[in-house]
């Protein structure tokens, strides 16, 4: 990247409310002139991990004009000394940097650092980072080639865990996608199909979604705004190729998030997209977690559910599944059929990748299309 002939590297000020703003203009007063990128930064508490992350941004291969927007939401560690010791070497990179933060007694949450690391950044482009991963050379200069060609697009890209082996599941799911999949499995547990700390967008996107949840410790501001992104039409897209090392601990703030509120959400956008277009409809499996997303649903689509279905000759023999919490009398009875007698469309409650490729067999040989003919939601 060339040196930017102006540097607009701008120390944040007091504004007497316990919070540091990098401003929105330049000293002189000339308004700041965009990039092409602007790399979102949070940071809480991130002193051990940044020197990596950091070092990352500064090796791109990107050749467009680039900035580092940083947040720093309430750090109690040596993160913020750590962020503006780099603040030279990011200059002589023709990087510019803005760094602003505040310093309350207890963090905003992921939602506001991010917010407001875009509020003041003023690239054309945003590119996501968590502070503790570490992206591949490539990275910007990949998504953004690739977000040039698909404006109305969530980029994101295949990743490598650390520690290796870590979340093996979990990473297998977020690098095999295929592109339709990206969208048809947007219900699993898992969560964004593209996830956060690989995403890329255009500012335009972003704004047109709206901004990030600010509900702090315990909210998946991540699934929210995706959720919204399809909402709007927006797309999720991947680079096929792995531009970020993703990594695994116990500190990082998805922990936060019980997978009760997670289960909520994602019966609510089920029942919202797809389950509202259906007129009846079976539950792939007749265990635990098919019985559970049959009583979390509302009473309207309770009534569409025609049937259960399984593998397991022991609930097939039941024949019935009795809702006994409800106050409906006679109490709901749900047909247990096997999967062979069963009619779709199918919400399969199954969990991918744990049956030795015996679920995906037994969809396979009832020739079901997968976002049409069936959705899987664990």
């Amino acid at each position: 990247m060339k040196p930017n002939s102006t540097k607009r590297l701008r120390r944040a000020e007091d504004d007497g409310e316990g919070e540091e703003r990098g401003g929105g203009e330049e000293e002189h007063g000339e308004k700041r002139k965009t990039v092409d990128v602007s790399v979102i930064l949070p940071v809480h508490n991130a002193s051990c991990w940044l020197e990596e992350c950091l070092q990352a941004i500064l090796d791109q291969d990107f050749t467009g004009s680039m900035e580092l927007s940083v947040f720093d939401d309430a750090s109690t560690d040596d993160s913020r000394k750590v962020l503006e010791g780099w603040r030279e070497r990011m200059e002589e990179r023709g990087i510019s940097v803005v760094i602003s933060g505040h310093n309350a007694s207890r963090p905003g949450g992921v939602g506001f650092a991010k917010n407001k690391a875009v509020t003041q950044s003023s690239g054309q482009y945003l590119c996501f980072q968590d502070a503790d991963d570490i992206m591949l050379p490539q990275r910007i200069r990949l998504q953004y080639e690739t977000a040039l060609l698909h404006p109305n697009s969530l980029i994101g890209c295949r990743v490598q865990r650390l520690p290796e082996g870590s979340t093996e599941r979990y990473a297998r799911w977020i690098n095999a996608l295929t592109q339709d999949q990206l969208i048809a499995q947007a219900y699993t547990s898992h969560g964004p199909t593209v996830v956060m700390p690989t995403w890329f967008c255009s500012r335009k996107l972003f704004l047109k979604v709206g901004l990030f949840d600010e509900g702090g410790k315990g909210v998946p501001e991540d699934l929210l705004f995706f959720y919204q992104l399809l909402r709007q039409g927006g797309c999720p897209l991947r680079v096929d190729r792995c531009l970020l090392v993703y990594r695994y601990h116990e500190r990082a703030a998805t922990h936060s998030v019980t997978e009760e509120t997670i289960w909520k959400l994602r019966v609510d956008f089920l029942q919202e997209r797809v389950l509202s277009r259906w007129e009846n409809f079976t539950i792939w499996n007749a265990g635990k977690q098919g019985r559970k997303l049959y009583r979390s649903l509302s009473p309207t689509n309770q009534r569409k559910v025609k049937a259960f279905c399984d593998v397991d000759e022991n609930k097939i023999q039941k024949s019935f599944y009795t809702y006994e919490e409800s106050e409906q009398r006679p109490k709901p009875k749900v047909p247990i059929l096997h999967y062979k007698e069963a009619t779709g469309p199918f919400i399969i409650c199954v969990k991918l990748d744990m049956t030795g490729g015996v679920l995906e067999e037994n969809i396979k040989s009832l020739q079901l299309k997968e976002g049409t003919d069936y959705y899987h939601f664990n």
